[in-house]
């Protein structure tokens, strides 16, 4: 299968100068645009992480028994954009308060998570993490419930739900629901992306993901 938007495999294993992660932000539709949209992203899928059922569907994981988050796989091209990138992404475009619900959105599977496969790159989450922590509690906004763990199984979501905001026809919905706190820096960040690219997301605008064009940003 191939990525709507991009073209690139959405299943594909990751290629030499290549990163991956699982994002979870609430409902993944418009989770995966806000991904997809930025430079050296290579390609992105919709699927379920961090739970125990070997072979989950929409319908059981919306069940809450499966222990499984909606999420987006992201890879991306290293020597493009920094895993602090998409972290920086992935704070601001959602509200990591919330426990498990996103906006109207409630239920186990929409908990805010962040899966990776490698030492280093958990190491990076946590920072951001704790640091964003800082930010939102200067806010007024309290705990974190992020779920951040190594080495949790992806399983692509039905091809319908792929790129879904992308196809004719689909109902335009996001459940996220940003907390308008940017993440500055922290221990180990190396962003690589200008600050142009931020001005596509603009986050007090309601639902900007659904407001914005489907294709990737330019630099």
């Amino acid at each position: 299968m191939h990525h709507a938007v991009l073209g690139t495999a959405i299943e594909a294993p990751i290629g030499p100068g290549q990163g991956e992660a699982l994002f979870g932000c609430g409902c993944f539709w418009g989770a995966e645009k806000g991904f997809w949209r930025l430079p050296g992203v290579v390609t992105t899928a919709v699927g379920y992480a961090g739970g125990s059922d070997p072979r989950p569907s929409y319908d059981r994981v919306c069940s809450g028994t499966t222990g499984h988050s909606e999420v987006v796989r992201v890879v991306w091209n290293t020597a493009s954009v920094d895993f602090s990138d998409l972290l920086k992404l992935f704070w601001e475009c959602h509200d990591p308060t919330q426990g498990d619900r996103q906006g109207n959105d409630r239920g186990s599977q929409y908990r805010s998570a962040i899966y990776v496969n490698d030492p280093a790159l958990l190491t990076l989450a946590q920072a951001s993490r704790q640091a964003y922590q800082g930010a939102l509690q200067a806010r007024g906004f309290g705990p974190i419930t992020t779920d951040v763990r190594l080495d949790q199984p992806f399983h692509p979501a039905e091809p319908y739900h792929q790129q879904y905001l992308a196809k004719p026809g689909s109902r335009p919905y996001c459940s996220a629901q940003p907390s308008g706190v940017p993440l500055g820096d922290f221990p180990g960040a190396s962003y690589k992306l200008p600050a142009t690219v931020w001005q596509h997301y603009d986050w007090t605008i309601s639902h900007c993901v659904l407001r914005s064009d489907n294709t990737p940003i330019q630099l």
